[in-house]
């Protein structure tokens, strides 16, 4: 099973990527501010984004092996068990900070070109556009990545170069886009419910406390925000 269907992130584990990339994301442009810049231009989202993704991803890359292996319809013992949970690493690696910069930079270029009063009951709406537009930019280079990081998952004794080489031979590019449209038609309507509220979350704290929120608060907005997402995503399994 490929990205359509294996890459369903468990429910506790997405929360804590998304919660993280979050804190990262808002932490570093903070950060970066310090040095005298007076906005987060695309610089600044792509850097952010980029290592958020790759942050994220490493970390909790152990808890996705074991995930896609019990997953897997060989069964978890002979998908590789506990052994070599770090397989397939290298293309998590490779996919994630560009993926990550892709949607955050595209997310907040659409956010800056849709621009409406502060307001505005449309700001929602930007919210959607410009995160629906992210997703299907990132997926264009996730899918390939997840896609070689399964195969490798579940083929422990093969190398992330014989999986991607073995798959242009006989699917040629092609077949690193299995399941792109699955992908994209399930991470979108996530995206329309997650980023809105997450931005809506941090108004609202910025508005109570009289000033901006800050890189821990933005996460735990963003894990309030991703928590109306499990329940879709466990009728899934």
């Amino acid at each position: 099973r490929d990205s359509g269907s294996v890459y369903k992130k468990n429910g506790g584990a997405h929360g804590m990527s998304w919660c993280l990339r979050f804190f990262i994301f808002i932490f570093l442009p903070g950060t970066v501010a310090g040095l005298h810049m007076e906005r987060r231009d695309f610089l600044v989202s792509l850097v952010a984004g980029g290592t958020a993704g790759v942050c994220v991803d490493l970390v909790l890359f152990p808890l996705d092996t074991i995930k896609t292996r019990l997953q897997s319809p060989q069964g978890f013992s002979k998908a590789g068990g506990f052994r070599g949970i770090y397989a397939g690493v290298p293309s998590t690696a490779v996919g994630s900070f560009p993926n990550a910069a892709a949607f955050f930079v595209t997310y907040e270029y659409v956010k800056s070109v849709l621009k409406f009063s502060s307001s505005s009951y449309l700001s929602p709406v930007r919210h959607m556009c410009a995160a629906s537009l992210g997703e299907m930019v990132a997926c264009l280079i996730r899918v390939p990545s997840e896609v070689i990081k399964q195969r490798a998952q579940v083929s422990p004794s093969s190398t992330t170069y014989q999986i991607l080489a073995n798959t242009l031979r006989q699917e040629g590019i092609w077949g690193l886009y299995r399941g792109y449209k699955s992908t994209v038609l399930r991470e979108v309507p996530f995206s329309l419910v997650q980023f809105p509220l997450w931005e809506f979350l941090k108004d609202l704290w910025s508005w109570k406390q009289g000033h901006v929120v800050n890189s821990w608060q933005a996460a735990v907005c963003g894990a309030f925000a991703v928590l109306k997402k499990v329940p879709i995503q466990q009728d899934e399994h």
